[in-house]
């Protein structure tokens, strides 16, 4: 799937979120390795602790229906200002994910691709636990 589907199902997804106190809409789009994809949009709660991340909801249902491995994700907001991961999403991402994860935003002058090595360098894996 070319960067620009990848987007515009990141799109679909910003549409459908739930985000009554800070009035941004994030939406994901994950693709894994033979073609599917997994949609997330934020969900937010009163006391924001709890809120759900468009990034993190995406991949749980990839994980929920047993995928492992991953081309690429999408984030975009309904500002399209380039919006990326934010830390705990990236971490999340890195738990599945090599340094060469594909990841395209939604910038205001087109798609901006970055990889999750670029975002998160030196990121804690499970080799720092064993």
């Amino acid at each position: 799937m070319d960067d620009t589907e990848l987007l515009s199902l990141a799109r679909e997804a910003a549409e459908r979120s739930y985000a009554p106190y800070s009035e941004y809409y994030v939406g994901a789009a994950i693709e894994v390795g033979d073609g599917t994809t997994f949609s997330g949009c934020n969900i937010e709660n009163a006391n924001y602790s709890n809120s759900v991340h468009a990034e993190g909801l995406a991949l749980s249902k990839a994980v929920e229906a047993g995928y492992r491995r991953f081309e690429a994700v999408a984030v975009s907001s309904d500002r399209r200002d380039g919006v990326t991961p934010c830390g705990m999403c990236r971490q999340s991402l890195a738990e599945f994910c090599d340094d060469e994860l594909r990841i395209v935003c939604d910038a205001p002058d087109g798609p901006a691709v970055y990889t999750l090595g670029e975002l998160l360098p030196n990121t804690i894996t499970a080799g720092h636990l064993e």
